[in-house]
């Protein structure tokens, strides 16, 4: 399964990014324009969103283990996917860009 950085992860225009953490991680920090689908909900069957239909997906969550999962688990679905080598915590340390929702506080 092919592995990316997370700056060739921002500079994949073509793919969705998939934070696959759950919603509080989430909320603490994701990279802008990433779509959130918990690794439990994929396990479970959920779908992908309609904006990554079609589209090359690159799971990210904290430290690439999760992500590592789900890549396994939809490329098994046929899916076109990578995961984000170190996760979130290597996307920030990159100096990548992280939205916070409003009121989140935990650490990353």
């Amino acid at each position: 399964m092919a592995r990316v950085t997370p700056a060739e992860a921002l500079a994949r225009t073509d793919a969705v990014l998939l934070d696959v953490r759950e919603p509080e991680a989430w909320a603490d920090g994701h990279a802008p324009g990433a779509l959130s689908v918990p690794l439990a909900a994929l396990e479970a069957g959920a779908p992908l969103p309609s904006a990554a239909e079609g589209r090359p997906v690159v799971a990210i969550c904290r430290s690439g283990r999760r992500s590592r999962d789900a890549a396994a688990l939809l490329t098994a679905r046929g899916v076109d996917v990578v995961d984000v080598l170190g996760g979130m915590r290597a996307w920030a340390e990159a100096g990548l860009p992280v939205v916070a929702e409003a009121g989140a506080g935990r650490d990353r």
